[in-house]
């Protein structure tokens, strides 16, 4: 099997043709010459001469507009989206000349620690400035496109027109076609371990522009700021940044290529994936495959939650789905994600009306119905009752009624008929309807 990907249309269509896969790449960057030579390929695969693009005034406005679009906090230098755009002629001619003339420096990430779902532990996260978020999105609005021309197909995270509802229903085509061992691969803290110098040699293989390759290094070693503490690190790409994604998935690209190159079914969805083997035999050749790579790229496979499972008898995980005996059902830590946001949203203290508390509320079961719509029907029917016992202690408490809401009184002071009546989204409904369109 031929790894290599077909070649790039033109980004010209013709009236009535399918729509321009490269109609997501930044206009300002991407002309019809430049995309024209991705398709040919430029000589000996190396593109020169992109830093002028990376500064280009419009460029960086655009890259400014996603940023602002983004909102996000303030890094180090406490400077906000809203007081960057204040001034923002004058920061970009800024972030223009010093691009331009080689002396801008990153400023330090500020690290922060936001909670795991389900889990006592705190992930990290890296907050950098608004102004190198905009010089990292003009970064990415250069590069994506010549890493995208080659990149695997079954790569779903972090790409223009691909997403997690993609990288399901390929696993869910795979099961069907009686893939049923999957090798479950865990990387250990992938993102904080890339090492930076075997990615900025892969970046070096289809990128020759010196300073281009300094300012990506200057990002992946710009310092860390935790409380009063700053160091430098010397691996890893902080979760957080603008330019993480794209790096994460230039360094696991090898792998996705050897995957292909040896007829394995994987899915990736940046360093979370699985892949569908239809015999124990082949899963086991898989598994030494990735872990003799991983363990060659300065990476490490996490022992405790990289295994091999018979479908049709063990339940694995994956991009928050718990995939049980052909069943579908949603994963522990993101089911109780759902249910810190429901709590947050629905005290009894909370002083709005029931319309405001239940307008806010469904904009989240919205989005969280959409994402899961997949299970199976009891995971509905088990959150509808339990966010209307939610609302009924609420209401217990306008009444100056001790205690949390139980099945009995409740039920018929306020049944189920009075919620829908005062509009509360209802996951079981959503999903019969989809089962069952008009």
């Amino acid at each position: 099997m031929d790894p290599q990907p077909a070649p790039v249309p033109q980004r010209a269509i013709q009236a009535g043709s399918t729509p321009d896969p490269w109609g997501w790449v930044e206009p300002s960057v991407w002309t019809e010459r430049m995309l024209a030579a991705l398709q040919r390929g430029v000589n000996g695969g190396v593109w020169f001469s992109l830093i002028d693009k990376v500064y280009s005034r419009g460029n960086l406005a655009a890259s400014t507009a996603k940023v602002v679009a983004n909102r996000g906090a303030a890094g180090v230098d406490h400077v906000t989206v809203e007081q960057f755009c204040l001034h923002a002629q004058q920061n970009l001619a800024k972030l223009e000349e010093q691009l331009r003339l080689g002396t801008y420096q990153p400023q330090a990430i500020r690290r922060v620690y936001i909670p795991k779902p389900g889990s006592t532990e705190k992930r990290p996260l890296g907050i950098p400035t608004v102004r190198c978020r905009v010089v990292q999105t003009a970064l990415v609005h250069v590069l994506q496109p010549i890493f995208e021309r080659d990149f695997a197909p079954f790569s779903f995270g972090f790409r223009p027109g691909r997403g997690c509802q993609q990288a399901l229903d390929r696993v869910e085509e795979l099961l069907a076609a009686g893939y049923n061992y999957v090798v479950d691969a865990d990387l250990k803290s992938y993102f904080d371990t890339i090492p930076h110098d075997r990615l900025l040699q892969r970046i070096g293989e289809k990128v020759a522009d010196g300073r281009v390759l300094r300012l990506i290094e200057s990002f992946l070693k710009a310092g860390i700021l935790e409380g009063l503490r700053e160091w430098t690190p010397t691996e890893g790409a902080p979760q957080g940044a603008v330019l993480s994604p794209l790096l994460s998935n230039i360094y696991l690209d090898p792998l996705d290529h050897l995957m292909v190159a040896n007829g394995f079914e994987m899915v990736r969805y940046a360093d979370d994936f699985v892949i569908m083997c239809r015999s124990e035999v082949e899963a086991k050749r898989a598994l030494a495959m990735v872990a003799a790579w991983v363990e060659a790229n300065g990476l490490t496979l996490h022992p405790g939650k990289t295994r091999i499972v018979q479908a049709s008898k063990e339940a694995f995980e994956f991009l928050g789905y718990r995939y049980e005996q052909g069943k579908r059902y949603v994963r522990k830590k993101s089911l109780e994600k759902l249910k810190e946001t429901v709590r947050a949203k629905t005290k009894r203290t909370d002083g709005r009306s029931l319309a405001q508390i239940i307008g806010n509320l469904n904009r989240t079961l919205r989005g969280w119905f959409g994402y899961f719509k997949r299970c199976e029907r009891m995971v509905f029917s088990g959150l509808d009752g339990w966010i209307r016992r939610r609302l009924r202690s609420l209401l217990r408490k306008r009444k100056k009624l001790k205690g949390i809401s139980r099945h009995g009184a409740d039920e018929r002071r306020w049944p189920n008929a009075f919620f829908a009546d005062q509009g509360l989204f209802s996951l079981k409904a959503a999903h019969e309807s989809l089962a069952s369109p008009l």
